[in-house]
């Protein structure tokens, strides 16, 4: 958890290091905590080491799909429903998954990830960028992806209100507005 917040705080200098440093970071930074918490209920309620694994497996996919809605909700969501305002990561200088994505389509973007946004009209420019780009949607379906791939290990628990529970949470985090 520690070293995400401190891979946050750096930028990487290539286009291919910076999709590797933000999946690295995000794993470190928000899924470590949920799958390893996870990983621990099982352990010591005495499961399995494939329950074990398939629980950190489950916390991980959970956690990741709980950033990248995260990073969108960013873009897509209104100042009053988030409790922060929009473009928050931006201002903080943070390039998450939909400016990433967005550089595929706009590379001026490039540089204002370098400078961490912080030239006036950065922030405005890259934000306006994303919503031109495909970078919300390809964002969207990473997480999706991750959710469904939870959901999946979740299925493989036997059915009980535990299993409910996981596949509840996973759907929420999907559909989450805030």
């Amino acid at each position: 958890l520690v070293q995400g917040e401190f891979m946050q705080l750096g930028a990487k200098e290539t286009e291919n290091e910076r999709f590797a440093h933000y999946f690295t970071k995000t794993y470190r930074k928000t899924a470590s905590l949920i799958a390893n918490s996870l990983k621990a209920v099982a352990v010591l309620s005495g499961a399995d080491e494939q329950m074990a694994e398939l629980s950190f497996q489950y916390g991980r996919n959970l956690g990741l799909a709980f950033q990248f809605v995260d990073d969108l909700l960013d873009f897509v969501s209104s100042s009053e429903a988030m409790g922060k305002p929009a473009a928050a990561d931006l201002k903080l200088g943070l390039a998450t998954a939909p400016v990433l994505f967005a550089c595929e389509k706009f590379p001026e973007l490039n540089p204002m990830i370098l400078r961490r946004f912080r030239e006036p009209g950065d922030v405005e420019r890259a934000y306006e960028l994303v919503h031109q780009s495909q970078g919300l949607e390809q964002t969207r379906f990473l997480a999706r992806k991750h959710c469904i791939e939870a959901l999946r290990l979740a299925s493989q628990i036997s059915e009980s209100p535990y299993q409910k529970g996981l596949i509840v949470v996973g759907d929420f985090v999907l559909n989450r507005m805030k």
